[in-house]
């Protein structure tokens, strides 16, 4: 009987962690309204509070949560953004926004690269720094925009670029680690190169695949419209077939979401039910990423650390002004896009790992400058896009 009934109070623990976590979502979602502060910033800022690297008051096992947690938000947000960049808004943003997506990934590898080449960082680490800095967190992004409610030609133009900005990272990366591997005398090897092609082509064959059914079977049962049922079935399938098969989750939504988007033509508000539900997995997955992060990394960061932060932001700054400019767009747009460009986590950890595993002398080196930039872009990289948007009239407080 005391069995069962340790059991049973055991089992309730995710429960109230789960609860718990939803109850911070509504509590730093007020809080940042008044003190205009995004909710990303004070999820993760609680996070590091109460997780394994602060007071650690949550279980271990919580933690264990988290890629899970980021699968299911990354999914969600990656189907919602791919009705973004191929939707109807390409048609009016395309060009502005394949000249701004272009020039300020370039530019944050071409400066990150340089910059820390100048600093005498070894050719390995800089090689490996500059493909991952093109990397940005379009779940951090997007959650800044719903939570101001910001509309606008740069808010559609900000959605369109960090949509496809991870893609550019996984192209630029893979190509990178080839040139690394060769200067480190490993040689050239065409089997990195594959499996970047592997994971950018069968993703989106994985989101045609998936999409292609799914837009003719969503929104039957009641016409004009999607349920919930079969929207969040569609999307969480094509996740997570495409991390079973080796191919990016994140991509593969994306193409999901654009297949929809344009074969779906029966729906009215084809992406209602996704939108609906997405809030309660973006505050669980920032409030975990919030538990990754450790504080005592700041210490290994060092110099190197501080020039990426610098020189990734730089690149990304006037990389974005530089391919606004030569589209044409309004200097406003140009001024204001790259510093809404800066939010970093996710993909760029998992770029990490696998440079950590490529060259394990430099891995450890890596993974924890990463760790510490990736707090300091999470957190300052939101308020950054914020007060962008605000200032440039695409909020209704502004």
């Amino acid at each position: 009987m005391d069995e069962e009934v340790t059991t049973g109070i055991t089992s309730g623990w995710p429960l109230v962690a789960l609860g718990l976590a939803l109850l911070a979502g509504y509590v730093t979602h007020v809080i940042g309204r008044r003190a205009h502060v995004p909710r990303v910033t004070l999820l993760l800022l609680l996070g590091v509070v109460v997780g394994p690297h602060g007071l650690h008051l949550v279980p271990d096992a919580i933690s264990a949560w988290f890629p899970v947690a980021a699968q299911l938000a990354l999914s969600v947000v990656g189907f919602m953004l791919g009705e973004r960049f191929f939707g109807k808004e390409l048609r009016q943003t395309g060009n502005l926004v394949l000249a701004i997506s272009i020039a300020e990934s370039l530019g944050a590898v071409v400066v990150v690269l340089v910059g820390l080449l100048v600093m005498g960082t070894s050719p390995i680490t800089a090689i490996m720094l500059a493909g991952i800095a093109a990397a940005s967190a379009p779940a951090a992004t997007m959650d800044v925009v719903r939570e101001v409610h910001s509309k606008g030609r740069l808010t559609d133009t900000l959605l369109s670029v960090v949509a496809i900005d991870d893609a550019y990272a996984i192209i630029l990366f893979s190509l990178l680690l080839v040139v690394a591997q060769a200067i480190s005398g490993d040689g050239f090897a065409w089997s990195i190169l594959l499996t970047g092609a592997w994971e950018l082509l069968g993703a989106v064959v994985l989101g045609i695949a998936i999409g292609a059914p799914m837009s003719w079977v969503t929104g039957r049962v009641r016409p004009g419209e999607l349920t919930l049922l079969e929207a969040l079935g569609f999307v969480l399938l094509c996740g997570g077939v495409a991390s079973l098969i080796g191919v990016s989750y994140l991509l593969a939504c994306m193409v999901l979401g654009a297949v929809v988007a344009n074969r779906a033509l029966h729906h009215t508000r084809p992406f209602h039910a996704i939108e609906g539900v997405s809030q309660p997995f973006l505050v669980v997955f920032f409030l975990l990423a919030g538990f990754q992060l450790d504080p005592s990394m700041f210490a290994l960061v060092g110099l190197t650390g501080a020039g990426y932060v610098i020189f990734r932001s730089f690149g990304k700054i006037f990389g974005a002004y530089v391919g606004a400019r030569f589209a044409r767009a309004p200097d406003d747009l140009a001024k204001r896009i790259g510093w809404c460009l800066l939010p970093q986590a996710g993909v760029a950890l998992g770029l990490g790992l696998l440079a950590a595993e490529r060259f394990p002398d430099f891995g450890g080196a890596i993974l924890s400058l990463l760790v510490g930039t990736t707090f300091v872009f999470e957190v300052l990289g939101p308020v950054a896009a914020r007060v962008s948007l605000k200032r440039a009239g695409e909020t209704p407080t502004s």
